[in-house]
């Protein structure tokens, strides 16, 4: 079992920054891969960023060279790092952890936090 507690979310002005933070149980060694979505109003959950265990990395292109997905295996924490905000960037944004098994995948989420960002 994995818990995934997020925060950092809130109310920025676009072109400002927000990190957000992902702390969870379970080393990330044991954790094949992390990432994180997002849903807005209306619309399906969608990627934003992932990262595997062995470190390798992948952005939506909606947030490719404004987003930084990144990981401290110390302090069993994955951030998310957003710059240069844009207002369609506003949603919830939901932490999310995947573990491979040889017949299955185990998926947790964590409880979202809301990122707005104002024009």
């Amino acid at each position: 079992q994995v818990q995934l507690v997020e925060s950092g979310g809130g109310l920025v002005q676009a072109g400002g920054s927000l990190r957000l933070s992902c702390a969870h149980s379970g080393t990330i060694s044991s954790i094949n891969r992390m990432g994180w979505y997002r849903q807005a109003p209306g619309k399906p959950r969608e990627l934003v960023a992932t990262v595997t265990s062995g470190g390798s990395t992948n952005y939506a292109d909606s947030v490719k060279g404004r987003f930084t997905i990144s990981r401290d295996s110390a302090k069993n924490t994955v951030y998310l790092q957003m710059n240069s905000l844009r207002p369609e960037d506003t949603a919830v944004y939901y932490c999310n952890a995947a573990i491979y098994y040889i017949s299955k995948t185990n998926i947790y989420w964590g409880q979202g936090t809301q990122v707005t960002v104002s024009s």
